[in-house]
C-alpha cells in the first residue's frame, strides 16, 4: 500500500502544510478571542457575539484542519523510506502534535466555559495560554527541517 502514494506524496505534503497552517491560525486565534472576552460583560450582546465566533472557529475552522493535518500527515508517515524511524526527531514531532491536540481540547473546555458563562480564569492566562501553540510549532518546524538527531 505504501508504494501506491508515492505518486501523491507531493499533494500529500501541500495538503499538509495547508491543514497545518490553517490549524496554527485558529489555535493563535482563538486564545487571543478568550483573552477580548474576559474584558465584556456576562450575558451582554458583546458576550454573545464572542461565543458565536469562538464556536465557529474552534467547530469549522479548527477542527477540520486539525482533523486533515492528522490524514496527511498520517499519509505521509505511511510511504515508505521518507522517515528513517530510528531517528528521533519524529517522535519529538508527533509528541508536540499530539500537545498541539491537547491544546486544542483544553481550548474546546474554556469555550465551553465561556459559552456557559463560567470562565474562572483572568485575561492573564489566556495571554500566557496563547504562546503555548507558538512554541510547539517552533520545535515542530525545526524537528521536520533541521532534523537535529
Amino acid at each position: 500500500m505504501g508504494n501506491a502514494l508515492i505518486p501523491f506524496m507531493l499533494w500529500f505534503k501541500a495538503f499538509h502544510i495547508m491543514s497545518f497552517i490553517a490549524w496554527m491560525a485558529g489555535l493563535f486565534y482563538l486564545p487571543r478571542l478568550f483573552v477580548y472576552h474576559c474584558q465584556v460583560v456576562a450575558g451582554s450582546a458583546e458576550s454573545a457575539r464572542f461565543k458565536v465566533m469562538e464556536y465557529k472557529l474552534l467547530r469549522f475552522i479548527m477542527a477540520p484542519a486539525m482533523i486533515s493535518t492528522f490524514v496527511f500527515g498520517g499519509l505521509l508517515a505511511a510511504i515508505p523510506g521518507l522517515i528513517d524511524w530510528h531517528s528521533g526527531w519524529w517522535v519529538v514531532k508527533l509528541a508536540c502534535v499530539l500537545a498541539m491536540a491537547g491544546f486544542q481540547g483544553a481550548c474546546g473546555r474554556w469555550r465551553r466555559d465561556f459559552a456557559h458563562d463560567r470562565n474562572t480564569r483572568p485575561e492573564r492566562f489566556y495571554r500566557m495560554a496563547n504562546e503555548v501553540p507558538t512554541v510547539l510549532m517552533m520545535v515542530i518546524v525545526i524537528m521536520v527541517v533541521v532534523r537535529p538527531f
